[in-house]
């Protein structure tokens, strides 16, 4: 039987926060006070500061001089740098998977989670779809390091699908890109993967831009 591991009470209040950002609970730019947050979960400061400085480093939570702490703001130059960076880890992870792993098991979980894409019922479980979806290319690539690059901006990639939820996800290009990475995996063409890959990050990219415009 596999041990449970007691999550610390940092760990709790970090996945709080970021989970709260991440689905816009927190709005954009909006401050993050520690002494509310003290009232709010009933912990000490101790833990809320490194919780805050986790996300920090994890690029949701900046610091302005005379401010404090702030949930992150965007611009489309912002934006258009965690697109550029994504794509460029999610098609190594492609590539790596496909050089690794048997294709068959890679069409059989990206046909799983396309089935948990369209079985969505809220925006956010739309994001979470196309996170897992993109996600298996991660789990088969056999690179820690690669992993661990695309774990430092996951949090705000998953912040840009969820505000291109809220835009109003098109659904049926969605999947078309999904069947095109289906087709690519299944055809032994990494490049169409990526292609994919591309065509769905920038889309939510435009879509996210045209709402802050």
């Amino acid at each position: 039987m596999a041990s449970i591991k007691k999550r610390s009470l940092v760990d709790q209040v970090y996945e709080r926060l970021r989970d709260d950002i991440i689905a816009l609970r927190l709005p954009l730019g909006s401050r993050v006070n520690v002494n509310e947050l003290q009232d709010s979960l009933g912990v000490s400061c101790t833990p809320i500061r490194e919780a805050i400085n986790r996300l920090q480093q994890e690029g949701l939570i900046a610091y302005e001089n005379n401010v404090g702490a702030r949930v992150l703001t965007l611009e489309a130059k912002d934006v258009e740098e965690i697109t550029q960076l994504a794509t460029t880890l999610h098609g190594a992870a492609a590539r790596l998977a496909m050089a690794n792993t048997d294709h068959s098991v890679l069409a059989r979980q990206l046909r799983e989670r396309m089935a948990e894409f369209e079985s969505a019922q809220t925006p956010q479980q739309q994001a979470t779809g196309i996170h897992h979806l993109v996600e298996v290319f991660y789990v088969h690539c056999g690179n820690r390091r690669l992993d661990k690059s695309m774990l430092s901006i996951q949090g705000q990639q998953l912040l840009l699908r969820n505000l291109y939820a809220n835009h109003g996800m098109d659904r049926e290009a969605n999947l078309a890109d999904f069947q095109a990475m289906l087709a690519g995996v299944e055809n032994n063409q990494p490049e169409e993967v990526c292609k994919a890959l591309e065509s769905n990050a920038q889309r939510v990219a435009q879509a996210v831009c045209e709402d802050l415009e």
